[in-house]
């Protein structure tokens, strides 16, 4: 009777013993999955592994920690609208959250160079429309500290051609090979007999870098390469020369009136355009205007996109605090809606 009394103790307790394990296992797995910290069965993709913080809060007022001080920041231009946006609304809520835009010294404002800036203490966080480089992690780690990304927003890369231009889009072998100087007249892209002027700004930036790593795959530009100062130089050059062609992030192309933004296409013939269906026509612009293909780009659908990221010097200092805070700020409902407000894809 003893000898059954043990056996069926003994039996009970292995019982829970097991149920406790499979429990554990289920929630552990759980946790991890909803998380992101464990990733099963596949290596994280470039995406999972550029995932935003969590950021709970609706509004500016909501953020935590955010210091008082004046804090430098600057970097890539395709940030201007958003900053445009962003800056006083911020201001209003913390006023004693100072941010000042810095220039630099020489050149002009862009990705490279604001992360160079703050690798060189000149800016306490800045603002790029690609990632760190190994480099400039290795340059950052040689003084002492670290650099983080967070993304904020998704945006494309948009061509634009003159509106009477009369083509269904470009596959991206064919941007290559316009670029490239290998096809140099639009008959031999379905268009009329007319020399093509492909226009770019000078070899630097996010916005370059972007087109010469995704679209040249590092080759270098052709002879025929025209180069100009501006976006704003470019798209005037273009509504006068019908043969031009220029690229640019997608929301200083897409809205513009005088210029048609050209639908892409990976391969074969499915071009995917960066603006909603069906394509406003100058003669009905401003009254109405094109809009980002927000779908699109969000689904990377379309061919070339992109995240803008905060960059965040890592030392435990007042700057690390600063950049955290200006991220926080951005990833909360809020500034998501500054940010599409400012023509960008909202990342959360």
């Amino acid at each position: 009777m003893f000898q059954k009394k043990n056996q069926t103790l003994s039996l009970t307790f292995t019982l829970l013993i097991s149920s406790s394990l499979v429990i554990g296992v289920f929630w552990w797995k759980s946790h991890f999955y909803n998380t992101g910290f464990v990733n099963f069965g596949k290596n994280p993709s470039s995406k999972q592994k550029q995932k935003s913080p969590p950021s709970l809060a609706q509004k500016f007022t909501q953020v935590k920690n955010v210091p008082a001080g004046s804090f430098s920041y600057g970097g890539s231009t395709t940030w201007a609208s958003i900053r445009n946006r962003t800056e006083q609304s911020l201001a209003r809520v913390f006023p004693e959250y100072e941010l000042i835009y810095i220039n630099p010294e020489r050149g002009s404002p862009d990705s490279a160079v604001g992360i160079e800036m703050l690798l060189n203490n000149e800016l306490d966080f800045s603002q790029t429309s690609r990632s760190i480089k190994e480099e400039e992690h290795k340059k950052a780690e040689i003084k002492g500290f670290t650099l983080t990304e967070i993304p904020i927003a998704i945006d494309g890369i948009a061509v634009a051609v003159h509106p009477k231009m009369n083509i269904p889009g470009l596959k991206l072998d064919e941007l290559k090979k316009i670029y490239s100087g290998e096809i140099t007249n639009w008959k031999d892209l379905g268009g009329p007999n007319l020399k093509i002027t492909p226009y770019s700004k000078q070899n630097e930036g996010g916005t370059v870098e972007f087109f010469l790593k995704n679209v040249l795959h590092k080759e270098k530009f052709g002879k025929n390469i025209q180069i100009v100062k501006s976006t704003t130089e470019a798209l005037r050059r273009i509504i006068s020369n019908r043969g031009g062609i220029y690229y640019a992030s997608a929301p200083k192309i897409v809205t513009q009136c005088g210029v048609k933004p050209l639908p892409i296409a990976r391969v074969g013939e499915k071009f995917v355009p960066p603006y909603k269906k069906p394509l406003v026509l100058p003669y009905e612009c401003p009254i109405q205007r094109n809009q980002l293909n927000v779908e699109a780009f969000k689904s990377d659908e379309y061919p070339m996109t992109r995240r803008l990221f905060v960059v965040v010097k890592k030392n435990g200092q007042i700057e690390e605090e600063a950049g955290m805070a200006y991220a926080n700020l951005m990833l909360t409902e809020e500034g998501q809606q500054l940010i599409s407000e400012a023509g960008f894809v909202r990342i959360r």
